[in-house]
């Protein structure tokens, strides 16, 4: 699958088909990079590696610095360089920035330029803002978080396994609250249902012995997002994962068995065990735009089926010779998972194209506003 790297502002330096003096290049850049003081082992652990130091191979390293955005607040971020922490105010060059992001800067700490990214989630803007919104970048693997109750919900899980899969990401079902639930193996068997090859792992949030085996996916230089609904546990698991009380915590609801909403800003957490743990505030709205990979990745099988129809055009209703409803009425395919993928179909379609008509809004506003500049600027020079 063709890697996707959206809204990258500058592009690597390197080309598929590289020379053996861009090879030597970026060899030195890395080389350079590596043994410098401010990457060693610092910057290893913030998760550099040979894929953004090639991007700067025949600059002049020396007067650059390297730096991880760490969080995400209104008006500032906070970075990560290999000898100390700084702010960095937000302009409006900044605009495509994320958590998760290696930022360029020059010797005086001002931004310089964002490297291009191996990962990166977004959304579309909750309500009814038309735009994008950019989650996290750089990201190795999500821990999809869902509670073993009332709240378990596998088409919510679907959406995340989409975003997860239009990213590139790996993802690994983390189900939550496991001393409360008297079978465990009735919620994993649903995801393996989804996710045939998918890592599950059940926990208790509260006892830190219980997390343990997710240490595995946290390795030196590994960063790892935490995903899932307001309420799940995903503050009290990421608590006992770096062992303190980072973010707030508050107890589950009797009545509805969901936990309030505690997370309010994005954060990286720098584990012992090496790698980084993000944090993202619950997700009350996910609405999914320039997915589509995303969700064909998570409906294969369905997708599988639609090519066996006898009509490309078909819409997997009333057709004849439809694949699609053959699977359902010998069992092979459940309603609501049709229903989900439909559902997630549309919404990504709709929603990538009100974005791709306000991209097209603001490129002509762009040209309009410029050619009114050039017209007053050549007036002026009379």
């Amino acid at each position: 699958m063709k890697k996707h790297h959206k809204f990258s502002i500058i592009k690597s330096t390197s080309n598929s088909t590289s020379s053996p003096s861009a090879d030597s290049s970026a060899s030195r850049a890395a080389n350079f990079i590596t043994n410098r003081d401010q990457s060693s082992e610092s910057l290893t652990r913030l998760g550099w590696r040979s894929f953004f130091a090639q991007q700067v191979a025949g600059e002049n390293i020396t007067e650059l610095k390297f730096a991880k955005v760490m969080a995400c607040h209104r008006n500032q971020f906070e970075l990560e360089t290999s000898t100390n922490t700084l702010t960095l105010p937000i302009t409006n060059q900044m605009a495509d920035i994320t958590i998760g992001d290696w930022l360029v800067l020059n010797d005086d700490n001002s931004f310089r330029q964002r490297l291009e990214r191996l990962s990166l989630f977004s959304r579309k803007a909750p309500g009814s803002k038309v735009q994008t919104q950019l989650i996290a970048a750089n990201v190795d693997t999500v821990f999809i978080v869902s509670s073993l109750n009332k709240d378990f919900n596998l088409s919510r899980i679907e959406r995340y396994l989409a975003l997860a899969n239009e990213a590139e990401v790996t993802p690994v079902f983390v189900l939550t609250k496991a001393d409360l639930c008297d079978d465990t193996q009735v919620y994993i068997k649903q995801i393996l249902g989804i996710a045939p090859l998918a890592m599950v792992e059940t926990v208790n949030a509260l006892a830190r012995e219980s997390v343990q085996p997710l240490y595995a996916y946290c390795a030196l230089g590994q960063t790892v997002a935490v995903m899932g609904s307001s309420g799940v546990g995903k503050s009290t698991l990421i608590n006992s994962l770096i062992g303190a009380q980072a973010q707030l915590t508050s107890n589950i609801r009797e009545d509805d068995s969901k936990g309030r909403h505690t997370t309010t800003g994005r954060t990286l957490h720098q584990l012992n065990s090496g790698g980084l743990l993000l944090d993202t505030p619950g997700m009350r709205e996910l609405q999914l735009a320039d997915c589509e990979q995303g969700v064909a990745d998570t409906f294969e099988e369905i997708i599988s089926l639609a090519r066996q129809c006898r009509f490309a055009d078909c819409h997997h209703q009333s057709e004849p010779g439809c694949a699609v409803q053959t699977a359902l009425t010998n069992g092979e395919l459940e309603y609501r998972r049709l229903a989900s993928y439909q559902k997630l179909l549309r919404e990504q379609a709709l929603n990538t194209a009100s974005l791709a008509q306000k991209r097209a809004k603001d490129r002509n506003l762009t040209k309009f506003h410029r050619s009114i500049q050039d017209g007053a600027r050549r007036l002026k020079g009379k």
